[in-house]
């Protein structure tokens, strides 16, 4: 038996009775398995960097019910909650995108994190579900009120953080905001001609990022020719994989992760891949597919464009993220420092994964067909 009737007025009874409670069930599996994974690749890091050993589990254990909560509360606003929530996000998110480069802590040479109070914000991680849903709005105004207006604001919004994002400077969450801005743009219309544009400017981006970029010519040449540099990370991962085989060497019982830098959160899924073995990986890829995939057919029944162009762009960023994690760890793709949402360590990631799911959990749930946006 639910915990609530189908007469029950409330809004927790409303809310339960019209989201989409498979995806839900998908994410919470998802986050249970970031428990278990965390719990077996961060204690050999953690003592590396003479933490204790189960320093990061407890602080993703801490994250986590706040996570979790952010999830839940947006999943229960309105489609016009949601349209507002993400210009305050995107507002506060750009701004702090530009405090960075003053306050910010240098890693590796980017300034992407603001530290505060002994806690690291990524305040570019809460650009792509803000974003996504803000152009979304553009977009469908622009379609259905014929003004340019909209496409016109959401080119100077995409320029403009496209160009604080290249001065951090993060080229893989570039490469992430701009597909699903594309793709928004090309299913609210875009003309023949103006795609073939974007794609001459895309590969010309990427032609001008390899030729000026050396952090991103690195991965390549290293992606395309291992020994041309350090590929020790990827090395590792693809050991544990081999390790690994069809069913793992069981929990606890992998030994790459002590030597993995970065196990518990750009790796981890070589950790699974090791202990649990090829088939609880695939089990992880079906999640992640089967939630886009049931995402995106929701989606594909609204006749509300905003809700549309919205699900679709963040539906698009989440598995697109999940994909660059999982096929840098198989040496499928150039390495790019990205988590695996819900599984890999990370409070910003984690936060920022709770509040895009909830906002496809909001815009897809069933009554919203009959309450539409003016």
């Amino acid at each position: 038996m639910t915990a609530f009737a189908r007469t029950d007025n409330s809004l927790l009874s409303q809310w339960w009775w019209t989201v989409d409670r498979w995806n839900l069930a998908a994410i919470a599996t998802l986050c249970l398995t970031g428990i278990v994974l965390i719990l077996a690749g961060s204690p050999s890091v953690a003592e590396r960097l003479n933490y204790h050993p189960y320093h990061f589990i407890q602080r993703h254990l801490v994250f986590l019910p706040f996570a979790i909560i952010l999830l839940l509360v947006t999943s229960i606003m309105s489609a016009r909650g949601i349209r507002r929530l993400s210009i305050a996000a995107f507002a506060v998110s750009l701004a702090l995108m530009c405090v960075s480069f003053i306050l910010g802590t240098e890693i590796n040479g980017a300034k992407r994190w603001i530290t505060f109070a002994g806690i690291s914000l990524q305040p570019s991680e809460f650009i792509k579900p803000s974003f996504a849903v803000l152009a979304g709005w553009l977009f469908s105004i622009a379609r259905s009120s014929g003004e340019r207006a909209g496409y016109q604001i959401s080119i100077g919004l995409f320029i403009s953080v496209v160009g604080i994002l290249l001065l951090q400077p993060d080229f893989g969450m570039t490469v992430v905001i701009s597909a699903v801005w594309f793709t928004q743009f090309f299913l609210a219309g875009l003309p023949v001609l103006w795609v073939m544009l974007f794609i001459v400017m895309g590969l010309s981006a990427s032609v001008g990022a390899y030729l000026f970029l050396p952090h991103v010519a690195s991965r390549i040449d290293r992606f395309i020719d291992p020994s041309s540099g350090d590929s020790y990370q990827v090395m590792r991962s693809l050991q544990a994989f081999g390790n690994g085989g069809p069913f793992g060497r069981g929990p606890g019982e992998g030994s790459i992760k002590t030597v993995l830098p970065d196990a518990h959160t750009d790796f981890i899924f070589a950790v699974a891949g090791e202990e649990f073995g090829l088939f609880v990986c695939l089990i992880i890829v079906g999640i992640f597919s089967f939630i886009v995939l049931r995402g995106s057919i929701k989606a594909l029944k609204e006749n509300d464009l905003f809700i549309l162009l919205s699900v679709f762009g963040l539906l698009v960023q989440f598995g697109l993220q999940a994909f660059i994690n999982m096929g840098s760890t198989l040496h499928l793709i150039p390495t790019k420092g990205m988590t695996l949402p819900f599984i890999s360590y990370g409070g910003s990631s984690l936060f920022a994964a709770a509040l895009c799911m909830g906002m496809v959990l909001a815009l897809t749930r069933r009554r919203f067909r009959t309450d539409r946006l003016s």
